[in-house]
């Protein structure tokens, strides 16, 4: 795929091909003659519907089962013995001046030679105030700010790709403003890269949730974005990098072959979830994914009111995604197809019905109650509804404790609420995907939290040394 089909096809600046739109009309209007005049069309769909959430909860199971063993970095990173590679570094920041410098810090702690370094603090030009405080800040030699030039879109992958046609590094990685990554991360991925071949074009760190130094007004929130993302990053990921498979990418510390990323031009400038569009367009393009085990923590994004716009620009750059990367066959097959409806596809699927399930169980189960008996539910409706949840819960479960995040009996139960906002924000993401497809929602960080205490399954002492 070349930069060329990047820029006249295979981006999210189109929402829906003439095709596209066409083919869900004609699946819409199709569901609907169904409804009206086939009389057990409900039931097949509801059946249909049983059957996808039941495999979805098969093959969470199945991932909880085959999740790879961490393996020890520490031998690999004593046994180079050659000139490291060029790494560059890339931070797109946009009103994060009070956070800057808690960045810089963590920038400068990263345990690798200065001189095959290069950064960019990649800044917009309206941003004023960041680039006042970076100016004031003593950078690395290696660090230098980089102010974006004014264009269209406003949105992180274009600053990106700014920083990128500037990299010199034969490795790239990019970090958020709120991102503490472990020092020896960018050491780790050049070993991989090397062990594994030119074939693997990315590889993807784990992003850790840190808790609060102060009580957090919000900690049920707090806990279940944790949880999500331990079940993403400790379990999921590397178990579809063991398979071969593709996936999403994260938002940060995914590290880059430079060259294969110039090739593929970049990001898609006018996805809001450009890191999910990459991870597949290094798939069609004939790379490989992979993970590494050295984490870089982040923050949550907090009460319901900045989580909602962040989890909204999430679900419309998964439906950015899923549009362009159906609207072509072309490198993905049929391991590629699996796995964007394991995760784009699922993703939105769960989201679109959680509340509605919800509801659907509360209401039988309350009319149950009522009547003084048990709800009534078919064999396949429990079986769905017990596995499902147990599931959900168990890769959470698991995640959370490989992260060293807490989650208990008391965040399981919650979990259910939880679910059901996802339904909203993803109302939320159809609605902004039609009148703003390309506005990028800016969600804050704040500087009150500290990584949770909990032991690595690796030697640390890089860390310690940095």
């Amino acid at each position: 795929m070349t930069a060329t089909y990047l820029q006249t096809f295979a981006t999210a600046r189109t929402t829906l091909t003439l095709g596209q739109m066409a083919a869900m009309c004609i699946f819409g209007l199709s569901g609907l003659l169904g409804a009206v005049f086939l009389q057990d069309f409900a039931a097949l769909c509801l059946l249909g519907v049983q059957i996808s959430f039941l495999a979805l909860a098969v093959w969470r199971l199945s991932l909880v089962a085959l999740r790879p063993p961490v393996l020890a970095t520490e031998p690999l990173l004593h046994s180079w013995n050659e000139e490291w590679p060029r790494y560059t570094i890339v931070a797109a920041l946009y009103q994060e001046a009070e956070i800057l410098p808690h960045l810089v810090e963590r920038l400068a702690a990263i345990d690798y030679p200065a001189e095959r370094l290069q950064g960019f603090l990649a800044l917009e030009t309206d941003d004023h105030a960041t680039i006042t405080a970076a100016s004031q800040l003593h950078l690395p030699e290696w660090l230098t700010v980089l102010v974006v030039p004014a264009g269209a879109p406003k949105t992180k992958p274009r600053a990106l790709n700014h920083a990128l046609s500037l990299a010199t590094g034969d490795f790239l990685t990019i970090y958020d403003a709120e991102d503490d990554p472990d020092p020896l991360q960018l050491k780790e991925a050049a070993v991989r890269f090397r062990i594994e071949g030119e074939r693997l074009a990315c590889v993807q760190a784990p992003l850790r949730i840190r808790s609060r130094r102060k009580a957090s007004p919000h900690p049920l929130l707090d806990r279940q974005f944790a949880a999500e993302y331990a079940a993403l990053f400790e379990i999921t990921l590397p178990v579809m990098a063991r398979l071969g498979l593709p996936f999403p990418l994260g938002g940060t510390s995914n590290h880059f072959r430079v060259s294969v990323l110039k090739a593929l031009g970049g990001w898609d400038a006018w996805n809001v979830t450009e890191d999910a569009d990459l991870g597949f367009r290094i798939w069609r393009s004939g790379y490989r994914l992979g993970v590494i085990s050295r984490p870089t923590y982040e923050t949550p994004p907090g009460p319901l009111r900045l989580w909602l716009p962040q989890r909204t620009r999430w679900l419309k750059g998964y439906l950015q995604t899923l549009a362009v990367h159906t609207r072509s066959r072309g490198g993905m097959g049929w391991r590629g197809w699996i796995a964007l409806i394991l995760t784009i596809g699922t993703g939105l699927g769960s989201a679109a019905v959680h509340a509605g399930c919800m509801a659907w169980v509360a209401v039988i189960s309350l009319m149950a109650v009522m009547d003084g008996r048990l709800p009534s539910l078919s064999i396949m409706g429990w079986t769905v509804l017990i596995v499902g949840l147990a599931a959900a819960w168990i890769i959470q479960l698991r995640g959370s404790r490989i992260a060293g995040t807490p989650y208990g009996p008391i965040d399981m139960l919650v979990s259910l609420p939880y679910w059901s906002l996802l339904s909203l924000a993803f109302v939320h993401a159809a609605v902004r995907l039609a009148l703003e497809p390309h506005h990028w929602d800016k969600t804050p960080h704040q500087v009150d939290v500290e990584p949770i205490a909990a032991p690595d399954l690796y030697s640390d002492a890089g860390r310690a040394a940095a």
